[in-house]
């Protein structure tokens, strides 16, 4: 462990994971930032906890997946208490699901342990989670409050939050915003639904294309109002992650974000969801985004690299105080997949394409991390989207040979197949501290 990495991490309550000796870090603190990525309810032995789930009493007491929820939030409280943070400072909660019959349950349990402030949220169907049984896995990112550096919810009047999860749209601590999960929707309560104008002409086959309509409809009417309200702009966001349910939009999503980043366009990783992925199951497209305040002293710096992100025009990180943002990065160079990546059918058994996936991945953030003046060893968010689970082991070996012994603050979730670049089955989204 190097020093600089002492000084500047703090890692909370890690633990080793069954057989095969994973090193997890339930949390980590980063100089006023706590980050607890991976939450599921488990009790890190036995898979998902038997408080949760009783096979031989499957509907004794609450439902299974308000159970979930509880373990998850009661286990989060005590990790931000630690850290000398609590509920009130969390400014973002990413939700994976395995099923959407989980989300209303999830949201009873939210809101007991939220209270009246609940932080900008982004909740998304996938199609598995790393732990058996398991339909809920919770990434959280809180502040440790100072004289500068509080939380402020914003509520704009022009975005209204579905009264069922009672989220704030958008909170602001110190410089930076985060802004939560949006999608082409307007109208309140049971009105709520995607508007005329971002759908295609009804009876028409070509008069209009749904992603490209949602995304503009989500740019204009959602996320500026969200930003103006909180005091920035489409032109200071540094961080977005997209989710669509059809991978075939994702060249026809980039031309609309083009156009409105025509350069250096923020930090963007374009992620697949099951079909339904969102709340409303005809949707295409969600959209979360970090920016920085106008006028702040926070700026954002683009850091150049010539490493490959299997996209044009491509912002490959972003360093935004003591952040850094990159990319989502898969296995591949201007020829697809990785040199070496690929299993030979002949000797199937002789290799691992997602170990060398992920070395090839941990190489490349490495080299980005190093342009921006730090170091991959100041990993605090590591978010992996497989499609196939079963690859995770192998891709963690390669972890572990980057960073011999180190927690790692790790969600891993299984996504529908194939990934933009055929042969690629891992994608990555990284966050780093660079104080």
């Amino acid at each position: 462990m190097d020093d600089t990495k002492k000084k500047t991490l703090e890692f909370l309550s890690p633990v080793e994971i069954a057989k095969g000796k994973i090193q997890y870090a339930q949390a980590i603190k980063a100089g006023n930032w706590i980050f607890a990525t991976g939450h599921m309810a488990t009790d890190f032995k036995q898979g998902l906890s038997p408080e949760v789930h009783n096979p031989r009493l499957p509907r004794s007491g609450k439902p299974k997946n308000e159970k979930e929820t509880d373990f998850i939030f009661n286990r989060l409280k005590s990790l931000l208490s630690s850290a000398g943070s609590g509920m009130s400072n969390v400014v973002r909660v990413d939700q994976y699901y395995t099923t959407w019959k989980a989300v209303d349950p999830y949201h009873v349990g939210r809101k007991a342990a939220f209270g009246d402030y609940i932080p900008p949220s982004t909740s998304i169907l996938q199609k598995g989670l790393l732990i058996n049984n398991a339909d809920i896995e919770v990434e959280m990112i809180a502040v440790v409050p100072s004289e500068d550096f509080s939380v402020e919810a914003i509520n704009p009047p022009e975005i209204d939050a579905p009264a069922s999860s009672g989220y704030a749209p958008a909170v602001r601590a110190g410089d930076f915003i985060f802004v939560a999960g949006m999608m082409a929707t307007s109208g309140k309560g049971r009105n709520e639904c995607i508007p005329p104008e971002a759908r295609p002409v009804p009876g028409y086959l070509w008069r209009g294309k749904q992603i490209k309509l949602e995304t503009e409809y989500i740019i204009k009417h959602r996320l500026e109002p969200a930003l103006r309200a909180s005091g920035s702009s489409l032109g200071n966001i540094v961080k977005a992650q997209v989710y669509m349910r059809d991978i075939e939009d994702f060249p026809a999503f980039r031309e609309v974000w083009n156009k409105y980043f025509p350069e250096n366009p923020p930090v963007t990783t374009l992620i697949p969801t099951a079909t339904p992925g969102f709340a409303i199951s005809e949707a295409a497209i969600e959209i979360t985004v970090l920016a920085l305040a106008d006028g702040g002293k926070t700026k954002k710096e683009i850091i150049k690299h010539d490493v490959f992100t299997g996209y044009e025009d491509q912002t490959v990180a972003i360093r935004a105080g003591d952040l850094l943002f990159i990319t989502g990065l898969m296995a591949a160079d201007e020829n697809g997949l990785a040199p070496g990546c690929e299993i030979d059918p002949r000797q199937p058994y002789f290799g691992s394409s997602a170990q060398c996936q992920m070395e090839h991945i941990l190489n490349n953030a490495e080299k980005i991390c190093q342009a921006a003046g730090t170091s991959l060893k100041n990993v605090v968010r590591i978010q992996q989207f497989h499609t196939d689970l079963n690859e995770f082991y192998p891709a963690y070996q390669s972890w572990q040979n980057c960073l011999p012994g180190q927690a790692l603050p790790f969600s891993a979730v299984e996504v529908p197949a194939p990934l933009p670049i055929p042969g690629c089955t891992i994608l990555t989204d990284l966050w780093v501290y660079a104080p």
